[in-house]
């Protein structure tokens, strides 16, 4: 059946974590070079290391139909297990998922009207989806808070990005003050949102109390895009910067010291996702099909940069991976 493909606005950063290349210039081989090099989960140092399986789900983008217009969310477990597609609007595009903190729902931005965005939460066990927002404008990015009461998330104007603030149930709707950027992502605890900003120039991450006091410039990489996460402990924190296709993901302590890139170089990575137990690292990658528009997987990497793995295989693009229990 021929799909009736609306027209849209598309915003500026839609594709923070996922580029669409000039030329293909396929490298198959390159993941499977990088796996076998790569030490096994057994010899990591990390735990668990007896088993190695990573535990929890990860949602993403699924771009099955090949076209932005109507990406789609979907779910697989963390051990490439119970692959499965969540939303079911085949004309309507879907993304920037993240899960609740209990890992029962997922929040999600879907296009209503040119630049109109709506942020859904909809429960993984029985498939519904609740409309939040209500014609606030070109929003996505949603997280919802640790204690589960609220939900951060980005809105763009003609010529400003703001991170806004919300409760769970899309009310009280308001600007964090002094939060100008994108792709906001809370603190284990709560404290603090961490955003990506060029409020001072060049691309880095912030973080900001949800009051709007205590801006701290964090990062100090070349070239961030935006997509970020923090560990479970507040330990550390992940971003990726790099100019187009040739993005790595890094590793960072929290506050921003002991900067190091985490991937392999080569397959344009970007996006990451920390895993719930903070062993492991979700990302967006071509390591398989390089240069190919339709190319990018998910993969796994544990956070000292071993045990390399993939865990979408599709003909089209897989991206914006978030983690969660």
């Amino acid at each position: 059946m021929r799909l009736v493909i609306r027209a849209v606005t598309i915003p500026l950063l839609i594709m923070l974590a996922c580029n669409i290349p000039s030329a293909s210039t396929p490298t198959p081989d390159l993941f499977a070079t990088l796996s076998a090099s790569t030490p096994l989960a057994v010899e990591s140092t990390l735990q668990p290391a007896a088993t190695g399986k990573p535990t929890g789900k990860i949602v993403f983008v699924c771009q099955m139909f090949k076209t932005q217009a109507t990406n789609q969310i979907c779910v697989i477990n963390a051990d490439g297990s119970g692959f499965r597609r969540l939303t079911t609007d085949n004309n309507r595009q879907h993304y920037y998922p993240s899960l609740s903190p209990d890992g029962n729902s997922v929040v999600y931005a879907a296009f209503r009207e040119p630049n109109i965005y709506e942020i859904h939460e909809m429960s993984l066990t029985g498939g519904e989806a609740k409309q939040l927002t209500d014609r606030l404008g070109n929003v996505n990015g949603p997280e919802i808070s640790p204690d589960g009461d609220s939900i951060a998330f980005k809105l763009s104007t003609a010529n400003t990005n703001q991170i806004w603030l919300m409760s769970r149930d899309g009310t009280n709707p308001h600007p964090l003050p002094n939060a100008s950027g994108w792709d906001p992502t809370w603190s284990p605890d709560g404290a603090f949102v961490l955003f990506a900003s060029d409020m001072q120039g060049a691309v880095q991450l912030y973080r900001i109390k949800p009051d709007g006091s205590e801006l701290l410039k964090v990062s100090n990489l070349p070239a961030i895009r935006g997509r970020s996460d923090w560990s479970p402990d507040g330990s550390f924190i992940v971003t990726y910067s790099g100019q187009s296709w040739n993005r790595d993901v890094y590793i960072m302590n929290a506050d921003g010291s002991n900067s190091r890139m985490l991937t392999p170089t080569g397959g344009n990575s970007q996006g990451p996702s920390i895993s719930p137990d903070g062993q492991w690292v979700a990302f967006t990658a071509y390591f398989d099909h390089f240069g190919d528009i339709h190319g990018c997987e998910i993969y796994i990497v544990r956070v000292d940069g071993t045990d390399l793995r993939r865990l979408t295989n599709n003909d089209y693009c897989d991206y914006q991976p978030r983690w969660g229990p």
